[in-house]
């Protein structure tokens, strides 16, 4: 027979290395996205805009100031967030529109789908904007839930939908925010008790502009303004959500923006907008909190990337990734304060299926540029992307908005990115490597400044 005290020792002993070896719960995950929001729109960031409860979050997590969309417009940034992929690989080379009946490749894997093969209750409130039929509605994509707008809130028709029902046509823009709002902390109530992913792709500041009464004329900065203070209390309800439901300490938040402002609007001091491939079309806000994982306060200046969160979410999730292999990289020790900057692959920028420019470290190379911008009417000829008579380098470290072309000086640089470049595209789609091609046979004038009509001749 066993003596008692070592009965209980025994068994003491062995429940301790049972809990010890007992998993942690999985973390849950909230992704708050914006469109068009600005580089320069936030407190944060120079703004000012009220907006207390995302300067809240990022004095609580880790704040980014070289976080890079992986395109300049709506569609292809979208795409890139869900696959971690680029847009031109994944069959988002461009904006999507209502007549087109397509959208992201049907063969490609989602964060979503990720997540809710590893157990995950998925929601999507808000913007889609990456195919509007069935097949590619976010409840056939990984999202067991949908409550949005199936595009860009300027394109008509406009429904609200809800998974693959229209529920309001047109949708009434100033309750939008309030509404997806509502939605949200109803998915977080409902979800406390397993891990979740939100999804939570505002429709503004996008124009039309619109704020529910309680905001409208109540900012400082016109109605540009009240609609991102809306937006900043929306985060403030989900962040209190998180806390009054108890998964606080269990849950990665992340913010950022599909691309630059469009119309309205600041990029702060970056150079460009929505559109173009400058930085103030890419560069976005990136603030990400996790009480306990991520450090209280620090401001990293690593390069980032949307295609990103899929690898770093699908690190702390232990989720499989998909056979395609990804472009972006896990940058959880960036978050986590382990690391202050991660090596990686050249980054490209595409405007559609064009390559223009590319980003390395601290340096930016333009190697193209179309000769009109995205939104503006066609030059004679047609719009086309053209090779600069020579590549234009900037130091982003020292000069943000891209104004001192140092490509004279640094032409190991220029021809170590070059090459870069020529390796990357090698393993693009065809319809990249035609336009690549077809770029190096179309060079600008050197006596016309891209983006002007061709001089007339005499």
């Amino acid at each position: 027979m066993i003596h008692r005290r070592a009965f209980l020792k025994s068994t003491g002993a062995a429940l301790g290395a049972t809990l010890r070896a007992a998993p942690a719960r999985l973390p849950n995950i909230v992704f708050i996205l914006c469109d068009d929001l600005g580089y320069g729109d936030l407190g944060c960031y120079g703004s000012r805009i009220r907006t207390p409860n995302l300067d809240r979050m990022a004095a609580e997590g880790v704040r980014f100031t070289n976080f890079c969309s992986a395109d300049p417009v709506c569609s292809p940034s979208r795409a890139a967030l869900l696959t971690g992929r680029y847009p031109t690989r994944v069959g988002v080379p461009r904006v999507l529109f209502p007549r087109d009946a397509g959208g992201l490749n049907r063969d490609e894997t989602t964060l979503a789908d990720v997540l809710k093969a590893g157990g995950y209750r998925t929601m999507c409130i808000g913007k889609w904007h990456l195919g509007h039929t069935p097949p590619y509605l976010p409840t056939s994509r990984g999202f067991d839930a949908y409550f949005g707008i199936p595009y860009s809130n300027d394109m008509s028709p406009r429904p609200l939908m809800r998974d693959t029902q229209v529920i309001e046509q047109p949708a009434r823009l100033e309750t939008l925010t309030r509404r997806y709002t509502e939605e949200a902390l109803g998915f977080l109530q409902k979800s406390a008790r397993e891990p979740f992913f939100l999804y939570l792709p505002h429709t503004f500041p996008h124009i039309p502009l619109a704020a529910s009464e309680r905001f409208r004329g109540k900012s400082a900065e016109g109605l540009y303004g009240d609609v991102v203070e809306e937006i900043d209390w929306s985060v403030g309800q989900v962040l209190r959500a998180l806390r009054e439901n108890g998964v606080d300490q269990d849950t990665l938040v992340m913010f950022s923006s599909d691309n630059g402002p469009w119309y309205q609007g600041s990029p702060g001091r970056l150079r460009g907008r929505k559109g173009t491939t400058y930085e103030g079309g890419i560069r976005e806000p990136f603030l990400a909190r996790w009480p306990g994982k991520i450090p209280a306060g620090p401001v990293s200046d690593a390069l980032a990337s949307m295609m990103d969160v899929f690898p770093t979410v699908a690190r702390l999730t232990g989720a499989s990734l998909p056979a395609k292999p990804l472009d972006g990289v896990d940058i959880w020790p960036l978050l986590a304060g382990e690391k202050e900057s991660i090596d990686r692959e050249i980054l490209l920028y595409f405007d559609n299926w064009d390559l223009q420019c590319a980003r390395w470290r601290n340096w930016k190379l333009h190697i193209a540029r179309h000769n009109s911008a995205a939104y503006s009417p066609a030059p004679p000829g047609g719009r086309h992307n053209l090779l600069l008579p020579r590549a234009e380098l900037y130091n982003l470290a020292e000069d943000p908005d891209e104004s001192y072309d140092v490509a004279a000086e640094n032409s190991a640089v220029v021809a170590e990115m070059e090459r870069r470049i020529r390796r990357l595209i090698s393993g693009f789609p065809a319809e990249v490597q035609q336009a690549y091609a077809e770029a190096q046979s179309r060079k600008a004038d050197p006596a016309t400044p891209t983006g002007a009509y061709p001089r007339p001749q005499p």
